[in-house]
């Protein structure tokens, strides 16, 4: 029962994790595993050492999986709970060519590896282009929105929330692009990587052949290097993929965060939620703060991946196989996290005289421009002049104009000053909004800096006339 769970991604969170199970479960690395034997049987059937199968074990059910897991309180061993089980599924003059030549390790890794890929493609990668959609349409919304942008937490120069949005939605792309571009690899080597049993029962077959054959037939790239295991450097690159990811949407879990915290992001009211159970006010930025907690438990998770599966002992210790069985819970937090952000996009929108008035009340956040505009003027000490005015200080619209008028230029210089606005002081941030959300809805991917070219786009008020 869920109530009884041990961890929340099968009890509190089970609804939104569940399409993991069938990748990750014990019962789903029972199945594929037992149906790769079979497979293995096939492909020695097709070489002539054993006679063919017509068993099927596409209704892999409940029972089979406890009949398994029944006999490995006896055998204190998976993989040959499994070959028992399907001696008892074959008819006797098979049961000497069950797993023959193969270690345990051999089904396991091929078995994770297919977990792996075909999570990634029916569940991971939909749920990561479901919210980078939504950012998509955040940032066209918003393309052309000022807003007051901060470094260093203080006011700077004026941007578009929509090309800050934009910024996160290029970072996803190429996130994305390598999480789906990734190739998993497995080998089918023996017992420490030589095909030793193999070649010595059958020494006239090419076993590297086969090898490469029966691995490249599942989708998958075949290693044929290894120690009783597969080096795990290929895997570890897709969770360092996955894992720069989720560092990116924490960023972005934050920044909402605090936009929602400053007022300038209003959150939805829903009907029966509550924010508080004793402040009746409050509407909480909850699904931004559960991504923010769930992408540091995935990363957490894959860190260790990337320390503990990179080391083994000699040929092969068996560190590695507990931490393999939690690919999974990471990946159920990751999912878990990219669904939050989602969800809360649905329910954040700006609040436009916030914004609009944050930008009134820091004229000085245009001084760089207006310090660019003297520098191409000629004037040498524009830098210094703005300094004195407004570091430390906030300039409102008729500070700004008094500064204007005094300031000893040109008239066409001050009317280039006095047509400077925090409104309107954008640089491309619409330009580069627009043709990263183009090249999402083209290609799913963010353009390459070059790829932002000059043509058609829109007149900035400072441009020369």
């Amino acid at each position: 029962m869920a109530l009884h769970a041990l961890s929340p991604l099968d009890g509190r969170y089970a609804s939104e994790t569940s399409a993991l199970r069938d990748y990750f479960s014990e019962f789903a690395f029972f199945r594929s595993r037992a149906r790769l034997e079979l497979d293995f049987l096939s492909a020695l059937a097709n070489l002539g050492i054993c006679p063919s199968h017509s068993l099927s074990l596409d209704a892999f059910s409940d029972e089979d999986a406890l009949n398994i897991q029944a006999r490995e309180r006896t055998t204190r061993h998976d993989v040959k709970a499994i070959e028992y089980f399907l001696r008892d599924k074959l008819p006797p003059a098979l049961h000497q060519f069950i797993h023959i030549g193969l270690t345990s390790e051999d089904i396991n890794n091929i078995a994770q590896a297919l977990a792996l890929r075909d999570s990634r493609d029916q569940v991971l990668l939909p749920a990561l282009d479901n919210l980078c959609a939504s950012l998509r349409e955040f940032a066209k919304r918003y393309r052309a929105l000022p807003m007051l942008a901060r470094t260093h937490g203080q006011p700077a120069v004026p941007t578009t929330l929509g090309k800050e949005t934009a910024v996160y939605l290029a970072r996803l792309a190429q996130c994305r692009a390598e999480i789906a571009g990734h190739k998993f690899e497995a080998k089918l080597t023996g017992a420490v990587g030589n095909f030793n049993a193999l070649h010595a029962a059958y020494p006239n077959t090419d076993w590297v052949a086969f090898s490469r054959q029966f691995i490249e037939g599942m989708g998958l790239a075949p290693n044929l290097v290894t120690t009783q295991i597969l080096p795990y450097d290929n895997w570890l690159r897709y969770f360092q993929s996955v894992q720069l990811t989720n560092a990116c949407l924490l960023d972005f879990a934050q920044d909402l965060w605090r936009y929602i915290s400053d007022g300038t992001l209003k959150q939805k009211v829903v009907e029966g939620e509550v924010g508080s159970s004793t402040m009746p006010q409050k509407v909480n930025p909850i699904d931004f703060e559960n991504a923010e907690g769930n992408l540091g438990i995935a990363n957490a998770l894959l860190a260790h991946f990337a320390q503990k599966l990179s080391v083994s002992r000699l040929q092969r210790d068996l560190s590695d196989s507990t931490v393999r069985r939690t690919f999974g819970v990471a990946l159920g937090h990751t999912l878990l996290a990219w669904n939050n952000l989602t969800r809360g996009l649905s329910r954040v929108e700006a609040d436009e005289e916030k914004l609009k008035d944050e930008l009134d009340k820091h004229w000085e956040a245009i001084s760089e421009g207006a310090q660019t505009i003297l520098r191409a003027a000629g004037r040498g000490d524009a830098y210094e002049s703005l300094k004195s005015e407004t570091r430390g200080r906030v300039m409102d619209r008729a500070s700004y104009h008094r500064w204007v008028e005094a300031a000893e230029v040109d008239e066409s210089t001050r009317e280039k000053l006095r047509s400077l606005t925090p409104e309107n002081y954008l640089g491309l941030a619409i330009q580069i909004t627009d043709s990263v959300v183009a090249s999402r809805e083209a290609a799913g991917q963010s353009p390459a800096a070059s790829e932002i070219v000059a043509g058609d786009r829109p007149r900035n008020d400072l441009e020369e006339q």
